[in-house]
């Protein structure tokens, strides 16, 4: 028996490729597939069954792309309906992978097709189960994401019955391999390891050790944050089809000389800069949005780039190739080019170029009491800034950046400094906030992770919202 686990940092996401005597099969493969073919050849195996546990949101799968590349059949639980060729199992239907079995079983909540596969060893007895987003580590599938006509009350109800009635049925020492780890959207707040056991969640896991069905929905479908806007599309792209992912490579891969670069962002194109924060606020194209391949790329590409612009990139000579796949696991197709040289050919042109001015907490501090124009702005979530803020700074978080109405009401006159937890994402604020004509600005260097234990700087919670 082989079981691998391939998880992917960028969106907290794994997929498995199991195999026994020369029979494998892969769950929740993403969509750029050459991982799993590499393991089915080093395994000298053939991939028989592509598993999926659900209509994902928060990436596109690569179950259609692998079925093309190895005739494998698409296997969805019960309640799965899709615009392509796949076989709806019902519920406790079993597959055969060598010695091994794999059982259907339907535990709808997260959606209505959610389902679980339960691993039987060579004795035909309960090893691992591949939970998708039904039951992650310390958490569970949030039940508010496009499951038609149904309430996140409704799905949270089923959800209840799905885990006591089916879940923590199975035995104790049952590995718990669920489709993400820490960070992911698609839970609340997930623990800091990407698999368990039934055991350990039973014991410690609040969904788990929940018995009442009503307080169960409450705790579960309250203080849910607005789920990423590019997760229904995400979703419905996993339901009907997608092109191959060497028609989108193909599309993307255009070199373009800085004239060239220059011109289509003229005519409309979205300049997307992947180079790291600290070398974006050096200089970069003006008008470009900064969202670097070091942080959780993929879902803030999602979260904040439109689906129906052209887009054009400048990234790290031989990380273009890299920066097109990682947007393509989220639904990006309308990629048509990138920089040719990457930002070294842009300076080199002698074409304008624009910065961000990045200032030490320190300078915030002297500054602070001398200018009355000053506004700090802070661009972490709600749920961050209420834990802990500067006093008088206000929330603007990165996540509502998407809509010019709600940038803020900035005067001409204030001059704002922008923070986030590290750095990360107050230089992708930075840049859109410039991107929609707002230049006095300064980058806090180190966000309030260093700026909480600045002198002059007084920190304050939001207690209302904490309790």
């Amino acid at each position: 028996m082989f079981v691998k686990q391939l998880y992917t940092n960028c969106l907290s996401e794994a997929a498995y490729f199991i195999e026994s005597k020369g029979v494998a099969v892969v769950i929740d493969p993403l969509r750029d597939i050459e991982v799993y073919l590499d393991l089915a050849k080093e395994r000298n195996a053939t991939i028989k069954y592509i598993f999926e546990t659900h209509f994902h949101a928060d990436f596109v799968s690569g179950h259609l792309e692998l079925a093309k590349a190895t005739g494998a059949k698409i296997v969805f639980g019960p309640d799965a309906v899709t615009n392509f060729e796949a076989y709806i199992a019902k519920n406790n239907e079993t597959f055969a992978i060598g010695d091994l079995t794999l059982k259907v079983l339907h535990t709808p909540g997260h959606t209505l097709e959610s389902s679980c596969y339960l691993l039987l060893d060579e004795q035909q007895q309960p090893y691992a189960v591949f939970t998708g987003d039904t039951l992650f580590v310390g958490d569970v599938g949030r039940p508010d994401l496009f499951s038609g006509n149904l309430s996140k009350e409704d799905l949270a109800g089923m959800l209840f019955d799905s885990l006591n009635n089916v879940i923590k049925a199975l035995p104790d020492n049952v590995i718990v391999y669920p489709a993400h780890g820490p960070g992911s959207a698609c839970g609340k707040n997930l623990g800091p390891n990407t698999y368990s056991s039934i055991g350990d969640e039973k014991a410690t896991n609040y969904a788990l050790l929940a018995t009442d069905k009503q307080k169960f929905i409450e705790e579960v479908t309250s203080g849910l944050s607005t789920p990423p806007s590019y997760f229904p599309i995400n979703a419905k792209i996993n339901k009907e089809g997608y092109d191959a992912l060497q028609a989108v490579m193909d599309k993307a891969m255009q070199p373009l000389t800085p004239a060239a670069f220059k011109a289509k962002a003229a005519a409309g194109a979205l300049i997307l800069d992947t180079r790291n924060a600290s070398e974006f606020g050096n200089g970069f194209v003006p008008g470009a949005i900064s969202i670097g391949l070091e942080g959780r790329f993929a879902e803030w590409a999602g979260s904040l780039l439109p689906f129906d612009q052209d887009i054009i990139l400048v990234a790290d000579a031989g990380r273009e190739e890299e920066t097109i796949v990682r947007m393509a696991r989220v639904g990006f197709e309308n990629v048509v080019g990138y920089l040719d040289g990457g930002w070294a050919a842009w300076e080199a042109s002698g074409l304008q170029k624009d910065l961000i001015i990045t200032v030490e907490p320190d300078e915030l501090a002297m500054d602070l009491p001398h200018d009355e124009n000053l506004v700090i702005v802070d661009v972490r979530k709600p749920a961050e800034f209420a834990s802990g803020h500067i006093k008088n700074a206000i929330n603007l978080s990165l996540g509502d950046m998407t809509d010019p109405g709600k940038l803020g009401d900035f005067e001409d006159n204030h001059n704002l400094y922008v923070h986030c937890q590290g750095g990360y994402r107050s230089i992708i604020a930075c840049s859109i906030l410039k991107r929609e004509g707002i230049h006095n600005l300064r980058n806090v260097d180190g966000g309030f992770a260093k700026m909480k234990d600045e002198k002059g700087l007084d920190v304050v919670q939001e207690k209302a919202v904490l309790n």
